[in-house]
Parts: structure tokens; C-alpha cells; sequence
């Protein structure tokens, strides 16, 4: 990806949005240690940290620091007795692919060569074995594909960092420990695991459609990740409705992307939004997806959001939307995947569908809910049913919360506008 004429990008920064995932990915089946790949890779990116300085970067950043990590990984074999088996089987096992890395990283010219395409998803599929936890397997999946920190995946959680630390180096260790391949299963052995990366994929997804915290709202590199490894996986298993729906649910959302930031990067929230800026070949991809998921009688919680999210692309404004019909998915959706963020999601619908008072008792209802005692997007919910009530003092403390529990900074700056909405400075 470019960067926007007049502008420069951080080589660091943008190899890291770009790439992570990718390098990191290789590393790990090179060398069958998630550790010890992150680690190189770090130490290679502190390399390049001093060595692009002076302008002097290579014209394929991420083959430059696969090659100085897998060199960094290997120095740390030769060292490291308890590791000396490992290394002699780098050595002689051709099938690890370590000689397609030159020895001068500025001979590696293509973004191709440091990769193989589903890379990523034998990735997902390895952190998702079934003798490792669930929340483990995604939380760790999410950590080697997108360089979410621990506290960025916590929150996705709705769970302390603490909590959070110790599922991702248990999954480490049981991976090892185990010696679980790194490859996509047989079909035999793909329902297993199913559930684990569809959750994985939504949730790369997800951190792409709003950042967990950082300037941009966006991270469209995540979303086309997400997208791409969907597709992948419908390939894989082209009947499963589940796979349709998600990746029909995440073409309908992506299709609204470039609505929802204005020129000033502010963000514009639905009923506020350009319809006619909604890309109308992934709604229609979607709503076709979404009537394949339909025909097969099987409806899952992806497919759910689907539903919803089609709704949503088929109405012409906010206020033609059918909420009584998403009040009753979210209801269903909520038998599927209990959830509060679910119920949550009800409450908003059930107040636009025209029962504001109800919908604000069903959010007041959640707030009691640990899971609930820190998300940003409960406040912000109840603040603006209150603004639309009229209700400016409580929707300004509920604003105020909001804005101090948020870590995305486009988020806090629309948060801040609404609170000025309805508690204007003196």
C-alpha cells in the first residue's frame, strides 16, 4: 500500500501493519516455536529500527526481516543446548523451506518470495487445535497474525490483561509441547477447529473495522486479511453456512467503510452516513452469500449478523430500516451466542425500533454485568439514547465515561463532539 501523495509512511510502522502476520507466520513453521520467532522478529525489527535511519531501506522490507530473523533465530539454536535438536533438524529437514532465503536479505526483491499464500491460515488452524482452550486459541491467534498487544486482545475479550497473558502462554507452551503441526487438517478434521478460526477471522476483522485503540478508526489492512482468509476457508469448505455467513457479513459491513470517516477523519455514525459511498458489489456479494446461507435451512450466529447486516444495506435510510425484524434477530442471535455485547446490541434496536424508554431500561439492566463494568461502547450506547430522549445532564455523564474508556482516538473525538451537543462549555 502507497502512501497518499505528499505524504511519508514509517518503513517500521508500515511493515508492521502490513506484514506482521506474514513474517511472522513463516517464522513460526520454520522453526515450530512461537517464542522463539516472535523474539527474532523483534530483534530484527530493533536491526532495521537502527539500520533504515540513515534511509537505507531495502526495496522489500518484510523479506529483509524474515532473513535477519530466521538468522537471529538460528544464532539463538546454536546457543541454546536445550534447543540443539531443533536446530540440527532446521538443518537437514529440506521440507522447512529455509532455502529460499538468501544469504543477503537485499537479494529477497518480492513481496511473494516470503510467503506462500495460505500461510496465515495453517496459522490459525495450528493455534486452533482442538487440545487447546478456545479463548486460548484465538486470543493466540490474534497475537502472531495482527501484533495485537495483549491488552488490545483483552479488551476485545472484555477481560483483564492479566487473564489474557497467561491463556496466550499456555496456548504457547501446549503447541510446543505437543508438538501440533503447523498445516491446514485433513476434511475429516476440520469441524473441530471450525468454530476457533471463524472466531479468529471475525475478530481480525473486527479489530480492522474499529481499532481498539490508536489514531484510525480504520485498519483496512486487517479487514482485507479478514476477507481474503474467509474466502480461503470458503473454498475449503464451500457448503458450510457458517463460512458463508461470515464472510457474507463481513463484505456487507466492509461495503460501508469508506461512509464512515469524513474528510476531516471524523466519524460519521450510521444514520448520518452517504448510502450512495456504500460499495454496492460487496452488498450485493453479500446479500447474495447471505441467500445461500438462507437455502441451506441452517442459520448460525454468523449467519445471524448476516441477516442483520443485510437489512442494513438493503434500507435507503436509518428510518426505513426493518428494526422490529433486527430486534428479532438480535433476540435469536441471542439464543445461538448468549451474550451482553449481544443484548446490547438488542437494546439499541429495540429503542430505534421507537421504544426508546425500553431499550434504555434493557442497557441500565446490563451495566450491573462485570463483563460490561468497562466497555466504552455501553456508555456511548446510553448516552445517546438519552441525548435522543433529551435528557442532556445524564447524557453527558454517560459521555464523559465513554470518552475516558476508550482508547481510539477517532472514537474519543466523536464522543467528545456529542458531549458538546448536550453539555455545551461555558
Amino acid at each position: 500500500m502507497n502512501p497518499p501523495t505528499g505524504q511519508t509512511r514509517d518503513p517500521i510502522a508500515s511493515v508492521m501493519h502490513d506484514d506482521y502476520g506474514r513474517m511472522l507466520a513463516i517464522l513460526i513453521k520454520q522453526f515450530g516455536d512461537f517464542d522463539l520467532a516472535e523474539e527474532s522478529l523483534a530483534d530484527a525489527l530493533a536491526r532495521a529500527a537502527e539500520n533504515w535511519a540513515t534511509g537505507d531501506i531495502p526495496d522489500n522490507p518484510a523479506g529483509w526481516l524474515v532473513t535477519v530473523a530466521r538468522r537471529i533465530a538460528i544464532d539463538r539454536l546454536r546457543r541454546d543446548q536445550n534447543r540443539q535438536q531443533k536446530y540440527r533438524q532446521i538443518l537437514v529437514d529440506p521440507t522447512r523451506e529455509t532455502d529460499q532465503y538468501s544469504r543477503n536479505p537485499e537479494e529477497i526483491v518480492t513481496r511473494d518470495d516470503v510467503s506462500i499464500p495460505d500461510e496465515r491460515l495453517r496459522l490459525i488452524f495450528t493455534c486452533c487445535h482442538p487440545s487447546i482452550n478456545q479463548h486460548a486459541q484465538v486470543a493466540l491467534a490474534l497475537r502472531t497474525l495482527c501484533a495485537l498487544s495483549t491488552r488490545e486482545i483483552a479488551r476485545a475479550f472484555v477481560v483483564p490483561e492479566s487473564t489474557m497473558a497467561q491463556r496466550i502462554t499456555r496456548a504457547k507452551r501446549k503447541i510446543s509441547a505437543a508438538n501440533i503441526p503447523f498445516v491446514v487438517p485433513e476434511a475429516d478434521e476440520l469441524e473441530e477447529r471450525l468454530d476457533g478460526v471463524l472466531q479468529v477471522i471475525y475478530l481480525v476483522f473486527n479489530e480492522g473495522h474499529t481499532a481498539t485503540e490508536g489514531e484510525n478508526l480504520l485498519r483496512h489492512q486487517l479487514c482485507d486479511e479478514a476477507i481474503r482468509l474467509g474466502r480461503m476457508l470458503a473454498e475449503l469448505i464451500p457448503d458450510d453456512p457458517e463460512v458463508l455467513g461470515l464472510l457474507g457479513l463481513m463484505l456487507l459491513i466492509h461495503a460501508r467503510s469508506a461512509a464512515r470517516i469524513d474528510a476531516d477523519g471524523a466519524l460519521v455514525p450510521l444514520e448520518e452516513q452517504d448510502r450512495t459511498r456504500w460499495d454496492t458489489d460487496r452488498i450485493n456479494e453479500g446479500i447474495w452469500l447471505m441467500r445461500r446461507v438462507l437455502r441451506t435451512g441452517r442459520i448460525g450466529q454468523y449467519g445471524l449478523q448476516g441477516a442483520i447486516a443485510a437489512l442494513h444495506a438493503e434500507a435507503d435510510s436509518c428510518e426505513d430500516t426493518d428494526w422490529e425484524h433486527i430486534v428479532r434477530l438480535y433476540g435469536l442471535l441471542g439464543q445461538v451466542t448468549p451474550s451482553p455485547v449481544v443484548e446490547l446490541n438488542r437494546a439499541i434496536a429495540v429503542a430505534l425500533a421507537g421504544d426508546l424508554s425500553g431499550g434504555l431500561a434493557m442497557i441500565d439492566a446490563l451495566a450491573s454485568d462485570p463483563l460490561l463494568s468497562q466497555y466504552h461502547l455501553l456508555d456511548a450506547a446510553r448516552a445517546d439514547l438519552l441525548r435522543r430522549r433529551g435528557d442532556n445532564a445524564a447524557a453527558a455523564d454517560a459521555y464523559q465515561r465513554a470518552i475516558a474508556r476508550t482508547r481510539n482516538e477517532t472514537e474519543q473525538r466523536f464522543l467528545i463532539r456529542r458531549l458538546s451537543e448536550v453539555a455545551p462549555p461555558d
